[in-house]
């Protein structure tokens, strides 16, 4: 069977994958793209919104892609307020850390979308959808990928992006660590009484974390993490009184909320994959690690590793080999510290407040509050958050 030559293979279409192929639009390198769907333009606003880092923002606009989201659709995150469960207070504020925003959030759809558009246009790819693949074989030169379609094309170095329950690594055998929390993350969007003053607000409430995103307007977009009980249990609840409860737990700050999506929830589970890279293989984003949402800082890790995989591949010489271990060794390396930072930091928080100890009331919140009283531990735990410039 004849099987067309690529010198990259991106399995999955999703934000990662699509940014990596974006990057690499000026490069000599011949790309296909294999993504089952293409993402579409939701009717009203998207549910699934993310806190995107200004680091982030600027790798967006590096790729053509930021500034054709539409401005009436996206706002930013001027100040943080966490709140511990026994009064305890935490505040990071953009203007006293002397950047222009903590983050922006946005759409998921709309950014798909842009860099969907982009990557259609884009003249060393091959875009390769409706199309999934069905085997994998790694040879000394290429690895050649079937797909159900009955298919098939090779390529010096496939990427998966394939989400967290990843096909390409499952069908490779790459060992991935998987810990339910026992929690679902409940989401949907509220116009709110009251101005938010792009202020992103979020309460440790014992077996829970609730937070609200400041969005486009005087909208909000929620996503409180639960236990599968209590969540099934709020998922039950008629629009008013679902509002009702939403409102009450954050203490009623932006008044009456008004239900703009249904809500939504999905599972929850720390994703650790210990190699993310093997003989002409790599994994990027959700395929290569899961933090809990608590941080808001899961698809800033996926736009990092497609950055850093981008300049890694677009620097290496004609002459080198793209899928060599000791290359791509290169970029599990470069991404280890930033994963392993968020996954241990999301993770601690949550099982911090999660315990019902008694004695660990009190220490957690007198931690919160010590944190805040420090500007410039506050400051540069606010330089982390947000990137390089």
């Amino acid at each position: 069977m004849h099987a067309e030559r690529f010198d990259l293979a991106i399995l999955g279409g999703g934000l990662a994958g699509l940014a990596l192929a974006c990057a690499l639009r000026q490069t000599r390198l011949k790309i296909a793209l294999v993504e089952q769907r293409a993402p579409a333009r939701l009717p009203g606003w998207d549910a699934r919104i993310y806190a995107v880092s200004p680091a982030n923002a600027g790798f967006l606009q590096e790729l053509g892609v930021w500034k054709h989201l539409p401005i009436e659709r996206l706002a930013t995150v001027q100040t943080m307020k966490i709140c511990g469960d026994a009064g305890a207070r935490l505040v990071f504020s953009a203007y006293e850390s002397g950047v222009s925003e903590l983050a922006w959030i946005v759409e998921s759809s709309l950014m798909a979308c842009e860099l969907w558009e982009s990557v259609k246009r884009q003249a060393n790819l091959t875009l390769l959808c409706p199309a999934q693949p069905k085997a994998v074989e790694i040879s000394e030169d290429h690895a050649h990928l079937l797909l159900s379609d009955g298919s098939a094309l090779s390529a010096r170095l496939v990427v998966g992006a394939d989400g967290r329950d990843s096909w390409l690594r499952q069908a490779v055998g790459l060992s991935a660590i998987n810990f339910d929390y026992g929690d679902m993350g409940v989401v949907a969007n509220f116009s709110c009484e009251l101005p938010h003053r792009s202020i992103a607000r979020q309460w440790f409430l014992g077996a829970s974390v609730l937070a609200w995103l400041p969005m486009a307007g005087e909208r909000v977009s929620l996503v409180w993490s639960l236990p599968d009980d209590q969540a099934s249990d709020l998922l039950t609840l008629g629009a008013e009184e679902f509002c009702r409860r939403v409102a009450a737990a954050g203490g009623n700050e932006l008044g009456k909320l008004a239900l703009l999506t249904p809500p939504a929830a999905f599972p929850l589970r720390l994703l650790q994959v210990p190699q993310t890279v093997a003989f002409r293989l790599a994994l990027l984003g959700d395929a290569a690690h899961g933090i809990h949402p608590l941080s808001g800082h899961g698809i800033n890790l996926g736009f990092q590793d497609a950055r850093v995989l981008a300049q890694l591949l677009a620097t290496t010489p004609e002459w080198q080999d793209i899928g060599s271990q000791r290359l791509l060794r290169r970029y599990q390396r470069a991404r280890r510290e930033e994963t392993l930072v968020m996954q241990g930091a999301t993770h601690a928080l949550r099982q911090l407040f999660r315990h019902t100890l008694p004695a660990l009331r009190p220490l957690r919140n007198v931690g919160m509050n010590l944190t805040n009283a420090l500007p410039v531990i506050k400051n540069l735990l606010v330089r982390y958050a947000v990137g390089p410039f």
